[in-house]
Order: structure tokens, then sequence, then C-alpha cells
């Protein structure tokens, strides 16, 4: 096994891995996820995001496996403007993640991921947050955000 103390990931920025001393997700120490299924209806959604103060709430498939994500600021603007209803299901407001390819390679964020590499993810995704799974992508653990990167460099010192 590598020691993440000492070994920097060829895929990253000089400097990242001393930023982050070799930490890794699991060291942000994130509140487990709440996801919701794609025929949830939207008042769960809004309910669970209030409730849990979250802005993306995962969403799952009948299968469980993350198919996308709704982004509750723009969920919350929809319905104050009555082009969503309660008892709508929240397949009709899901951000769909794109299809594997070459364009789009899908990355697997686990709990072992160096908090490098999630940077690194945020800046090639062109995105302010990661879903956090197992390795074999069966489970959605936690969601990881950008500001909890930022959180954790600076209660680090």
């Amino acid at each position: 096994m590598l020691d993440k103390e000492t070994t920097p990931t060829a895929n990253t920025k000089p400097g990242l891995a001393a930023k982050y001393r070799g930490a890794c997700v699991e060291d942000l120490q994130l509140p487990p996820a709440f996801c919701l299924s794609e025929d949830a209806p939207i008042s769960h959604a809004l309910e669970a995001a209030y409730e849990r103060e979250f802005d993306q709430l995962p969403i799952l498939n009948d299968r469980r496996r993350p198919i996308g994500y709704l982004y509750v600021p723009t969920l919350k603007q929809k319905f104050e403007a009555g082009s969503i209803k309660e008892d709508d299901a929240v397949s009709r407001c899901i951000t769909h993640f794109p299809l594997s390819s070459k364009s789009h390679p899908y990355t697997v964020i686990h709990p072992l991921t160096p908090l490098e590499e999630l940077e690194q993810f945020f800046i090639s995704a062109a995105t302010d947050f990661a879903l956090v799974t197992d390795v074999e992508r069966k489970w959605v653990l936690a969601v990881a955000t950008r500001d909890d990167l930022e959180t954790f460099v600076k209660r680090r010192g």
C-alpha cells in the first residue's frame, strides 16, 4: 500500500499534496448523504434539503444507482414560480450525470481518495460537488463540496 503522507499523486498539481498533507475524503468527516429515488415527490426533496441544509440531493434509479442530482436552489425557484408542484416526481427536475465517454469519463470518488485528487476533480469537471461512493459505486455515502475542502484547510491551519 502506498504511503499517502509522502507519495504524491501523478495527476495532481505540485503543491496540492503539501496543501492537504496526505488527507483523504474520509478526513473531511462529511455527513451521510441523503438520496431520493427518481419517483419521489418534490415535497420530499424540499423537506429533506431544508432539514439537512443541503444544496444538492443525489437521485437514484430503481436499482439504487446514482443517475443524477437535484440542485435545490433551482428546485425552489421552479416551485415558487409554479412550474412544478409538490406531488410532481423529482424526475422532472433531475440534472442527469453524463454517460461515461472519452470526453466525460466517470471518476470514482470514495472515502480513501486523496483530497488533492478531489480538488483536481472539481477543477477538471468544472463542478462544485462530488458524490462520494464506495469503490464499486454501489452506494452513495456522502456529498463533498469545494467548501468542504476550504473548511478542511482552514481548520488544519
